[in-house]
């Protein structure tokens, strides 16, 4: 990393002074990983070194009354040093952005991205985050990071190793907090061993090489710790036994994990230290909630300004995207694509100048809608076995027009279904090109052969017990987009005779329902089937090796468990050749052999058809201040980069 970034400003200085504007050019070039891992990096690369440190108005004025301390010392001994995207920021002002639901505040992800090892701003590259460096030794079985000396929790309390072994230690390998112990850390069924090797240096050893672990820290956000000094007062290992227990009465709670869990929470938990830019002050549970620059925030600018810019954020809670969404006409958003709907795109367009904002398009990140059939669902024998069979599958799939849900719905931006594979031989692949063609002709012929011929004086065609096949299609009602294409997808099945309603819930009984395979049928996004690691690190749409696999949540509890939860069950067929598949990914040095494995995996799961994608990708609608700044114009909203998070939101600011 450090090589190419000097090689490139290199050539830009050499062209600069054959223009003879040095200055000019030099002083406009930008980082493209938007991060320098420390000032002795910043200074190598660009030459300049930050001798002065400043900090925000409203923190100066606390450090002249006494109640903190000077920023030299709140900030760790090498910072990460931030480059804007536009322009160094001013500081203040508060960030206006609505939620629906206190988790829907991002606070803890979206706007907390803060893991070990993050991916920078080109959405490419991993880079340092919480440590300066790493190293991977003993042919990829070992890991080594060096965190920053210095850094501090937001309320000023030391950040090392301990706190990495306090989270290994007693949260992870705590069966009442973890009764699971998370699959991405235990790669081929082996769980990771963590090792303090002095105070800031911390040693995470595998017994096999391990190739997506870097991967797996930025896509998880992974900080691999906890703030042991506050924490500890509510484990049952530390806190004195009679204290404990009033504490769990106290917050009306029966064990000691539930409030354990409840003080860990950083969505709500307005005391529990972090290190990201902003701390939650006013919780969700009213209508709006509040979060506070933090202190001891350990990034800084390329002029020495303490970041975050902005001095808070503020989330008006809202019943439904609807009233979010005028909202943003109504220019009470700063910068907010979250829970916007692409079909309100022009609505946002026509009411630009009185709002006061722009509309930016970003990458999706995501496909458009996708169906995914139950593969554990149990309740009825006979819908249970037609979900289970491809040819019905099949016939559901012809039967979508998805040029019609592409102008309805995305307004004929979205591009066709077979574009979501990363590889050409992939999207030319005849067999696969052929399950996404609507044939409503071949669709009846698929259902006739499989003995669905029998149909009531309304067309639609019986169970062998005389009733209505009737299926009921789940979607959440947080994302507005998904509700509106399954009540297309329903119109469709029912022309062919197949009986379908929606069933639109909340974001709150939407994982309930996943994660105990209570439902027929998933409406959802496919995400997007990254090419390489990144596909591999987010798989839960493809691979079955987690619970919130749509698909197959319950053989994602059989992996994540190793078979070992109650009510988890084995995959068979190509759903088990996919996830052996997986497994020899995972411990692969060869890329070779990893992208052949990928290949497969992929083939397999399209030809399945387990998950029916609607269509490719689109664009989606950011809605952006006219006085908010240093947001790029161009980017994505996906959820593996915590979005907006690898944007580096701390450099956002409000110009006055």
């Amino acid at each position: 990393m450090r090589s190419f970034l000097k090689c490139f400003l290199i050539i830009v200085l050499c062209v600069s002074l054959a223009s003879g504007f040095t200055t000019l050019l030099f002083s406009q070039e930008k980082n493209p990983l938007g991060q320098y891992a420390t000032l002795s990096e910043f200074q190598k690369v660009t030459g300049r070194k930050i001798t002065k440190f400043n900090e925000a108005p409203m923190l100066a004025e606390l450090v002249r009354q006494g109640k903190l301390p000077s920023v030299e010392k709140r900030l760790p001994e090498e910072p990460a040093v931030v480059d804007p995207v536009e322009e160094v920021g001013q500081y203040g002002g508060t960030w206006r952005r609505a939620a629906l639901s206190p988790s829907d505040t991002m606070i803890h992800a979206r706007l907390g991205y803060e893991p070990m090892v993050r991916w920078a701003r080109d959405g490419k590259t991993l880079i340092p985050n919480l440590c300066t460096s790493w190293k991977v030794t003993e042919g990829g079985r070992v890991y080594t990071f060096y965190l920053r000396k210095g850094l501090k929790w937001s309320d000023g309390q030391p950040f090392t190793v301990d706190d990495i072994l306090y989270w290994y230690n007693d949260e992870l390998l705590n069966k009442e907090l973890t009764p699971v112990f998370p699959a991405w850390l235990a790669p081929a069924g082996e769980q990771v061993k963590v090792e303090k090797v002095d105070n800031y240096t911390v040693r995470f050893r595998f017994k096999r090489p391990y190739s997506l672990f870097l991967e797996y820290i930025a896509v998880n956000n992974a900080s691999f710790a906890s703030p042991k000094h506050y924490l500890q007062q509510f484990h049952i290992k530390y806190a004195p036994k009679e204290k404990l227990e009033a504490l769990v009465k106290e917050a009306k709670r029966d064990f000691w994990y539930q409030l354990y869990q409840d003080r860990a929470t950083k969505f709500s938990n307005t005391e529990l230290p972090v290190l990201a830019p902003w701390k939650l002050a006013v919780p969700p549970t009213g209508p709006r909630a509040v979060a506070e620059r933090n202190p001891y925030y350990w990034k800084i600018d390329i002029e020495g300004n303490q970041l975050p810019y902005i001095d808070r954020i503020t989330w008006d809670m809202v019943q439904n995207t609807e009233m979010i969404t005028m909202k943003a006409v109504q220019g009470e958003l700063d910068m907010q694509g979250r829970n916007l709907a692409f079909k309100d795109f022009t609505l946002l367009m026509e009411n630009r100048e009185k709002g006061g904002y722009q509309v930016y398009q970003w990458q999706s990140g995501e496909t458009a809608s996708a169906v995914f059939f139950n593969q554990n669902y149990t309740k009825d024998k006979f819908i249970a076995s037609l979900l289970r069979d491809v040819r019905f599958r099949t016939a559901l799939s012809l039967a979508i027009n998805r040029a019609e849900v592409n102008q309805i719905i995305y307004l004929g931006q979205a591009t066709p279904t077979y574009t979501i594979f990363p590889k050409a031989s992939l999207q030319n692949n005849p067999e696969i090109r052929k399950l996404y063609e609507y044939n409503v002709a071949e669709a009846n012929r698929i259902l006739d052969s499989i003995g669905l011929t029998k149909k009531d004086k309304d067309g639609f065609r019986l169970r062998p017990d005389g009733k209505p096949i009737q299926l009921t299609i789940l979607t959440n009602v947080g994302y507005a987009i998904h509700p509106d294409v399954m009540e297309l997808i329903a119109q469709y099945w029912n022309k062919i005779g197949i009986k379908t309603a929606v069933d639109a819930i909340t974001s709150s009984l939407w994982w309930p329902r996943i994660n105990s395979a209570d439902y027929q049928i998933a409406g959802y996004t496919l995400g997007s089937l990254y090419p390489g690691k990144f596909l591999l690190t987010y798989s839960l749409f493809v691979i079955p090796n987690s619970t919130s696999c749509y698909y197959g949540t319950l053989w994602g509890l059989w992996y994540t468990s190793r078979g070992k939860a109650e009510g988890s069950v084995k995959p068979t067929g190509d759903a088990l050749k996919i996830i052996a598949n997986f497994d020899k990914i995972i411990v692969s040095t060869s890329q070779e052999e990893i992208d052949k494995l990928t290949d497969e995996i992929l083939y397999l799961w399209a030809k399945n058809l387990w998950a029916i994608p609607v269509l490719g990708f689109f664009n989606f609608p950011i809605v952006v201040k006219n006085n908010f700044k240093n947001v790029p114009k161009e980017g994505t909203l996906a959820y593996p980069y915590m979005s907006p998070g690898y944007m580096n939101p701390e450099q956002f600011f409000i110009k006055k």
